[in-house]
């Protein structure tokens, strides 16, 4: 099956990227190294096409009613022009996906899903919305940006009258000029660093990536894919859907309990088991892991104790490009979560030691 092209598809090949599948679309996985698209990330400004991403609308006078009974968060503390990180859990609290909810107005609400999920989360979003609610997948109307990185204000901040810097984190303001073209502009993102995502009319998308890319030259901006987008969310500790987060791993084995309210008032899904889950401890945790021995512990290694035992397994890892140390994350059983910890992974044929660490990995500033 072919996979879809973001509206941006014809700029990554002028720009020399390298496409790649991934969640059905054709994305740039790296123009330059990935190494050097992270290091401008980390140090000046990147920015990257994620349009692959869905976009739902929630509306109605039950719109709340319907999030509060389908997210483990409180969406009741939400307001107009914030945003709040949630989960969707299946009745027995493994995680159906994560996103960011937004409130646009006082009944009506925007979800991001996760670009492989879309049609899935969209259809669960259909099926468990209350009478009064309506569910419309805008995915392809909108494209998405992330400028992200130290630079990243000053450059945004240079294509707008609004007061960029003024937008707090996890906020957002709607009907933003971007070199003349209108864009919601979110204080947030995926890497660890402050920054912006921009929702833009597909249409308007060309444009506002051709004048970010220009006014961000003096400040070393670079295009960065998919690859740097992966080692920056690990370094920072941010999950990915179908890795630290799936059907199978609750939101409080990935030490995501922030985000789940089993206090809250409504009867969301998964409430019963995430609660039971919450009172006796995951019997599993996602914890850091750094290795000792020479190698790179890779997503799906098993990890064993000093018994020969199978404790669990790696769910992402690389060789950080920040610290330069040989780094994953992997989910254990809850009596080997404690760091330092000295664990076994199984690096194809070798046996290699690692120990538990404390994440994040890289903290900015």
């Amino acid at each position: 099956m072919a996979e879809t092209r973001t509206v941006l598809y014809d700029k990554h090949v002028e720009l020399g990227a390298k496409m790649v599948p991934f969640g059905g679309f054709e994305m740039p996985v790296q123009y330059d190294s990935i190494k050097a698209e992270h290091r401008a990330v980390r140090e000046a400004v990147g920015l990257f096409d994620v349009s692959h991403m869905g976009e739902a609308l929630i509306e109605g006078e039950t719109a709340l009613d319907t999030l509060q009974t389908i997210l483990t968060n409180d969406a009741s503390k939400l307001e107009a022009g914030k945003a709040q990180y949630s989960l969707m859990c299946n009745e027995k609290g493994g995680t159906v996906d994560d996103f960011l909810v937004y409130q646009l107005e006082s009944e009506q609400y925007m979800v991001i899903p996760n670009a492989a999920n879309r049609e899935r989360d969209i259809a669960w979003l259909k099926q468990h919305a209350q009478a009064g609610t309506t569910v419309t997948d805008v995915s392809d109307d909108y494209a998405l940006l992330a400028l992200q990185g130290p630079k990243a204000v000053d450059v945004l901040q240079s294509l707008t009258e609004e007061d960029v810097a003024a937008i707090g984190v996890f906020r957002f303001q709607e009907d933003v000029a971007v070199e003349g073209r209108r864009a919601i502009v979110s204080r947030s993102g995926y890497t660890g660093e402050d920054g912006y995502e921009i929702y833009c009319r597909a249409e308007d998308a060309a444009a506002i990536w051709d004048a970010l890319l220009a006014a961000g030259k003096s400040a070393g901006i670079k295009p960065c894919g998919l690859g740097a987008r992966d080692t920056l969310r690990f370094e920072a500790r941010l999950p990915l859907y179908g890795q630290e987060l799936s059907e199978a791993i609750s939101p409080l084995e990935a030490k995501l309990g922030f985000a789940v309210k089993v206090k809250k008032d409504a009867d969301f899904i998964g409430k019963k088991a995430l609660a039971a889950e919450k009172e006796q401890g995951p019997a599993r945790k996602i914890v850091g892991i750094e290795m000792l021995d020479k190698g790179i512990p890779r997503t799906d290694y098993p990890i064993f104790d000093d018994g020969n035992n199978e404790i669990g397994h790696v769910t992402s890892g690389t060789q950080s490009p920040t610290l330069g140390k040989n780094l994953g994350l992997a989910i254990v059983k809850a009596d080997y979560a404690s760091n330092d910890t000295e664990l076994i992974v199984g690096v194809r044929k070798r046996k290699l030691r690692a120990k538990v660490v404390p994440t994040p990995f890289y903290s900015r500033g």
